[in-house]
């Protein structure tokens, strides 16, 4: 009888193991989820942003219709992307053509001092910093998930009810280092 109530003991423990376990996967899951959606709604904000900013910016410089051109398309690609890693690369088009964007208006006094336009550079900063934190955020999210998903004895878990690793969030500094071409 002893024997019986030792080995159910052992088999309640470990069924505790795995019930704990397993939410803690759950846990960190939704999270990322939840951290994805947040980078998603920011993105939507600067999506929102960008055709009045192309609007303010063609009013001035109406040679400039294939850079208008550009950044619609590379709103329209990122707008359509759904994985971390095709978004964090059309990501990265989109700021280079946006930069473009910006090094053009430099050359237009009357638009720089423009009210309209200086409204929507700080509300295209201030979404970009969102984003920003939102991408760390999610990331942290994804690190912590991925961790516990590689650990032994977590991997077992993870492995039998089939948890997949998740992809970083990541915009390569490529885009941060290259001066924006401008052509007249």
């Amino acid at each position: 009888m002893e024997i019986i109530n030792i080995i159910l003991i052992v088999v309640a423990v470990l069924i505790l193991w795995v019930i704990g376990i397993f939410n803690a996967l759950i846990k960190l899951r939704n999270r990322t989820k939840e951290a994805w959606a947040d980078i998603d709604v920011q993105l939507k904000r600067r999506y929102n942003l960008i055709p009045n900013l192309v609007e303010a910016v063609k009013g001035y410089a109406t040679h400039e219709r294939e850079l208008f051109q550009k950044v619609t398309e590379a709103r329209n690609r990122a707008m359509g992307t759904q994985n971390p890693k095709e978004k964090g690369e059309a990501e990265n088009t989109l700021t280079g053509t946006l930069k473009t964007l910006f090094a053009v208006a430099e050359n237009y006094p009357q638009l720089r001092a423009s009210e309209n336009f200086l409204e929507l550079q700080r509300e295209l900063r201030d979404a970009e910093d969102k984003i920003q934190a939102a991408r760390r955020f999610y990331n942290s999210n994804v690190r912590d998930l991925n961790i516990k998903i590689e650990s032994f004895p977590n991997s077992i878990i993870a492995k039998l009810f089939n948890f997949k690793q998740m992809e970083l969030f990541e915009l390569t500094a490529v885009a941060e280092r290259e001066v924006p071409t401008v052509k007249f």
